[in-house]
């Protein structure tokens, strides 16, 4: 990766985020549970970007309808990062879940399971 890859990648996650909490949540009222874009991976040709969130929701049904409505809606949340970026181009973005506190959680239960099995 190239310095200027990683910056961006730190740039679009920040503005990305301000996005969703702002104005995404002030236009679409199903968005349910805390949304945290937890990385962002700009191609180096700067034309497709994937961003990761986390949801956290009561249930995995609300989840999956944020998840959704995230994806539905990539193309306002461009919309609103070119406005910000003040870029010739800006990624056509890719929304993808990220699982990795989940998985972290999952594996933490794991050990502590094995530790008590050993006393």
């Amino acid at each position: 990766m190239t310095k200027r890859t990683d910056r961006l990648d730190s740039e679009y996650r920040k503005e990305i985020s301000a996005i969703i909490a702002g104005s995404l949540k002030d236009r679409v009222p199903g968005m349910k549970g805390l949304v945290s874009v937890t990385e962002t991976r700009v191609a180096p040709d700067l034309k497709t970007a994937k961003v990761y969130v986390s949801v956290y929701a009561s249930s995995p049904e609300e989840k999956e309808e944020t998840l959704a409505v995230l994806r539905e809606n990539a193309g306002f949340i461009r919309h609103e990062l070119a406005q910000v970026m003040r870029m010739r181009t800006v990624p056509q973005l890719t929304i993808l879940s990220d699982d990795s506190m989940e998985y972290g959680s999952k594996m933490d239960a794991i050990f502590a399971d094995l530790h008590r099995e050993e006393k």
